[in-house]
This record gives structure tokens, sequence and C-alpha cells, in this order.
């Protein structure tokens, strides 16, 4: 590895928020770190926050040009910038770094043009010329699988970078013991429980045994009440969510609009294969017809799903590793900066 370097990190994604982008960029700033690089993240819990319209569980920053600007000075320079996602302290970011005429890179988690097609009357064409705007103001782009940099360069963005994922093969194993206590098979989905990621065509399937939800979201309550015969968990971390993984038989991935899908790794590490559509991140992630299936016929999808070796799906997990991903996104910062002033001395 090379001298160590620093990086200062622009999310609005942060915890107390669950979902992939969160999940990612924990991950990989605790390798980063371990390794000796000096990270700093600017994130929503540093700021006054409230409550995103139509979506109250994510917070959205309070901030100006001058606090952002503030907090990037206290890490010393030189140091990368990194902005991670397009909200309100992505683009505060972006202006300070831009009047300074100071490099950054970025990252493309979430398809948000589609994701405010469906929840607002929002133009996709204008959501997709926001982010191709965005994005281009940086040295690279870094985005999840090959269909995702494939579908954006053809939309005009520049400058992509492939960055893969990982997940904690220790804590999301198999569990041959595991039961939830329901009638089996158990066909699993677990995310964010949101129009955007299509959880009705999961219940909607004529399935045998059981669907099991868990997660949270502004849709739980209505899905909960339109599909009583489904068990909503609600959201579980750690052990309680390793359980449920490993007492699945099946791991259902209804979404159309996911960049990656990090509970696709979660659930494969489990040992619990995959049924999902073609399209862009499953269609990366379930590479061998050994860990899952791919149809357009979803009900199809999970029944042969069922056939699959649970031991197949956990050998194939182990090749993603969050050491990987860390230096992959470390080298893709290095090879977008290069001038060899803006690395820390050893």
């Amino acid at each position: 590895m090379s001298a160590p370097i620093r990086l200062v990190v622009v999310t609005d994604a942060w915890a107390p928020q669950v979902n992939g982008v969160v999940n990612t960029l924990k991950h990989v700033t605790r390798v980063l770190r371990e390794q000796g690089d000096e990270v700093s993240v600017i994130a929503p819990d540093r700021f006054r926050t409230i409550p995103c319209p139509t979506y109250p569980e994510i917070r959205l920053a309070l901030a100006r040009p001058s606090d952002i600007a503030t907090l990037m000075d206290e890490t010393p320079q030189p140091a990368f910038v990194h902005i991670a996602t397009e909200g309100p302290l992505g683009m505060l970011a972006r202006q300070v770094c831009l009047t300074r005429g100071r490099s950054f890179t970025t990252s493309y988690h979430t398809k948000l043009p589609e994701y405010l097609s469906a929840r607002v009357p929002v133009p996709l064409s204008w959501g997709s010329a926001f982010m191709r705007r965005f994005h281009r103001a940086g040295r690279g782009c870094m985005v999840a699988t090959p269909s995702l940099r494939d579908d954006l360069a053809a939309r005009g963005f520049e400058n992509l970078m492939l960055w893969s994922r990982g997940v904690d093969h220790r804590l999301f194993r198999p569990r041959p013991a595991a039961d939830l206590g329901l009638r089996r098979p158990v066909f699993l989905y677990v995310g964010r429980v949101a129009v955007e990621k299509n959880i009705e065509a999961f219940l909607k399937l004529d399935l045998p045994g059981s669907r099991v939800v868990v997660g949270d979201g502004p849709a739980r309550a209505r899905l909960a009440s339109d599909y009583p015969e489904a068990h909503f968990l609600g959201t579980k971390h750690g052990e309680e969510l390793a359980f449920a993984y490993a007492a699945a038989d099946v791991f259902v991935f209804p979404s159309l609009t996911d960049t990656f899908g990090m509970v696709l790794l979660e659930a494969l590490a489990s040992g619990l294969p995959i049924a999902a559509f073609p399209v862009t991140g499953p269609r990366d992630v379930v590479t061998e017809p050994a860990v899952g299936v791919l149809d357009p016929d979803l009900g199809k999808a999970a029944l042969s799903a069922l056939l699959l070796p649970r031991a197949a799906a956990r050998d194939f997990a182990l090749r993603f590793t969050w050491e990987a991903s860390a230096a992959q996104f470390r080298d893709n910062i290095l090879k977008a900066n290069d001038e060899p002033d803006v690395r820390v001395a050893a």
C-alpha cells in the first residue's frame, strides 16, 4: 500500500439511517482507518436536521457553505475530498470545492431520478440532468457495477470508476438451527419498505409457505394492511438480522432501481439463494446460476431458487470482502487525484 492519505468524506446518508450507502461508508472508512489513513466524515449528525418530505425517517442537514468549509479545514492539508451523496451536504461540499478550486470525487449510490419520479411528479429527464451535472464536476464518479457504469455512460456521465462492495462473513453466515417458527419454505425480503423498492411485486406472489419482510419505511403500514398474511418483522440489526437471513429459504429481491443491493451479499453469505428480476444490481451480483435465479417472472424465480444449494451461495459470497472494497475505493481516489503533492508523507 502507498503512503497514508488524508480523506474527507461528505455524506447525507449516515447513522441512524439504515441502508446500503451507510453500511458501505461505515465499513470502508473503518478499514481505511485500520490501515493507517486519516478519514474525517461530514454527515448530518454534525448539524441540526429536519425530516425529509414524504420520508421522515431520513433527516436532512441544515447547513451553510461556511459550515462545510470550516469542517473541511479541520483536516490538515493535503487531503482528498469524496462527496458520497447528492443531498444538501453533498451539494454544499461541491459548491465549496468548486469555489476553492479543490478537486473531489463522487459516488453514484442511488438512482435518485427514478426514486423521485416514483414519489413526486418530477420528470425522469430533469433528475438525470441534475445528477449528470452534479457528478461531472468531480474527477471521478464511482459506481458499484459494470451494468450501472454502462447505463450511466450511455446517458452522458463521464469519468466513471468501478467500486464494488463487501460483506461481513462472520456475522452473516449459515446457521442450520435458525428457525423463525413460520411455515416453510420462508421467502424473505430485507430492506427499506418504500414504494421505490417494488415490494408489492413480492407480496403479490402466489408462493407456498411464508413471506417475510424485514425493514421499515413509509409504505409499511399500507402493505401490512393490504397483505395481512405476510409477516412484517420491522427493522433488525446485528445478530437478529443475521438470524432472520439464516432462517429463510430464499431471498426475494423485487427492486427494479437498486444500483447494487447490499442485502444480496448478506443473503448469499448466510447461505440464501437469490430470486430477483434481471436488472442492474442483481444482474451484476448474481453472476453464477448456482447462487440465484433472475427472471422477469419473479414467482418462477423464487420457486426455482428453492432448488439451489445453500453452500454455493455461501462460497460465492466469500469472494466479496470489505478490505477489497476499501482498497478499490482508495485506488480510485489516488487515480483520480494523481498529483504527488496531495499525498501525506509517510
